[in-house]
């Protein structure tokens, strides 16, 4: 072999190995996971910075929110969980028509437990009967994964992250409700969400953001206003009704006192988003899904070879 031929050789470089669709899947998976746990979605930041603004300088309030600030660029810079409660994981797969679900259910949980162990996730699911932690986030009913058929050919996965803290802060109510004066109307609706809100007080790391359903049975009802947490937080609801709850709730809330961890101040709620569905006549339930100032929601577009083609947030 000649010097020249030889050195060819050694010059031609080895291509990077193309991941196959499954190892592609996986790799796509926990970015969305890792970006999601570390790095508040943009909608909720430039939020969080108004809001911060607005709070009276000096007070205990603008401390909160300065600590809420420094945690969130600390957490996106050293790509750690902002919270050490990573949550509820809950997925939702918008996918085409003859997508095969169980498959990528499996890579999902899959994705999950690498994810875990990489540290985006902490090791917070435990089994109800005996308390036992497999250290995977694997168990019955978690991760909660949800699938929707739509006609784009393309597939999107949301991402939310639920804080334990924030969801036992969250509530259902019974219309009416004569303790609250609160009836079968718009009005009731009103009167038990604020009541929601006072009787937080604070806790699940306020300033919250609220998912609320206006009617469903018991479980539709909660389901649909957790669905809620999906929508931006300065979007405007197309039906001018629930727009006009959506705005005057927040405006009231943020007039009770309450503040940032329950410190005072002017920032209780970040937002509130709001939806209907229909009920039967016996049942008026009304849902309020209570989520955090960390507000870990975040989600992509995956192209043909399921390689992350673009961020929903």
């Amino acid at each position: 072999m000649t010097k020249k031929v030889a050195a060819k050789k050694v010059a031609k470089k080895v291509s990077p190995k193309k991941l196959d669709s499954k190892q592609q899947t996986i790799e796509s998976l926990i970015e969305l996971i890792r970006i999601t746990s570390t790095v508040v979605p943009n909608d909720v930041f430039k939020t969080i910075e108004a809001a911060a603004k607005n709070e009276v300088k000096n007070t205990t309030a603008d401390y909160a929110m300065g600590i809420i600030k420094q945690n969130i660029d600390l957490a996106k810079y050293k790509s750690q969980p902002l919270c050490q409660d990573t949550g509820t994981v809950i997925f939702y797969i918008y996918h085409p028509p003859g997508f095969h679900q169980t498959p990528f259910k499996e890579l999902i949980k899959k994705s999950v437990t690498l994810a875990t162990k990489k540290g985006y996730l902490r090791q917070n699911s435990v089994n109800s009967l005996t308390g036992e932690n497999a250290g995977t986030n694997l168990g019955e009913g978690h991760p909660s994964i949800h699938f929707y058929e739509h006609k784009s050919k393309e597939v999107e996965v949301k991402l939310v992250l639920k804080g334990g803290g924030c969801e036992n802060v969250s509530a259902q109510y019974s219309l009416p409700d004569t303790g609250l004066s609160a009836g079968r109307d718009l009005d009731g609706v009103r009167k038990v969400i604020i009541d929601a809100i006072h009787k937080a007080q604070g806790k699940g790391c306020g300033p919250g953001a609220l998912g609320v359903c206006i009617g469903g049975d018991r479980a539709d009802s909660a389901y649909y206003a957790k669905k809620q947490l999906l929508r931006k937080l300065d979007d405007k609801n197309p039906h001018k009704d629930l727009a006009a709850l959506e705005k005057d709730i927040v405006e009231t809330c943020n007039k009770l006192g309450i503040g940032p961890m329950g410190f005072g101040g002017k920032t209780t709620l970040l937002s509130c988003k709001a939806t209907h569905a229909n009920r039967v006549p016996a049942s008026f339930f009304v849902s309020i899904s209570y989520m955090c100032w960390a507000f870990r929601r975040q989600g992509v577009v995956l192209n043909k070879n399921f390689a992350i083609k673009k961020w929903l947030y």
